[in-house]
């Protein structure tokens, strides 16, 4: 990587200063028509809005022209029912943003994403199917277990005690390794 593009990774213009959290610094970022898309160790600050954790977003794509970033919508909570044995999340709506300057936003924003995950499994039941997915997050120690149902399936239903069980195994095998 050369000299300039090293600077511009680093510094922001004035525009796009933020306040960002002690240990909190910037990997890249890029103008966007209504601000700045901005990536951090910590996550994608996007315009207007606060900052989604690397954590929080499902998925990001870019195609050349257009960065999509598809957040997590919590759809119900670990501990809400006595046998819920993770937070369950679906995709929200997709975030679209065509950049005409992207740098290395792109990039760092598939990298990070894809290296919060730690662990991440996918199995067919009865009635649908389910993800088991473990989150790194930033400044938390540990791993953060979700539940991603495909569409369709029913979070409390007939597969729940399945689920519940493979979410174990799940567990005690990202222990192992």
């Amino acid at each position: 990587m050369g000299l300039l593009a090293r600077f511009r990774r680093h510094r922001l213009p004035a525009g796009a200063q933020r306040e960002f959290e002690s240990g909190e610094h910037v990997a890249a970022w890029a103008p966007y028509e209504s601000g700045y898309l901005i990536a951090t160790n910590r996550g994608l600050w996007l315009p207007g809005r606060d900052r989604l954790g690397w954590h929080e977003i499902h998925k990001a794509t870019w195609s050349g022209r257009e960065l999509v970033v598809t957040p997590a919508r919590l759809v119900r909570e670990a501990g809400s029912a006595p046998d819920a044995p993770a937070d369950v999340y679906a995709d929200d709506e997709p975030l679209h943003f065509r950049l005409g300057d992207p740098g290395e936003l792109p990039y760092q924003v598939r990298v990070r994403v894809t290296r919060s995950v730690a662990y991440s499994t996918h199995h067919e039941l009865p009635n649908g199917g389910v993800r088991i997915v473990a989150r790194r997050v930033p400044g938390r120690d540990g791993l953060s277990w979700e539940l991603r149902y495909d569409e369709g399936t029913a979070v409390i239903g007939p597969d729940h005690d399945l689920v519940g069980e493979l979410f174990a195994q799940a567990r005690a095998t990202a222990s192992a390794s």
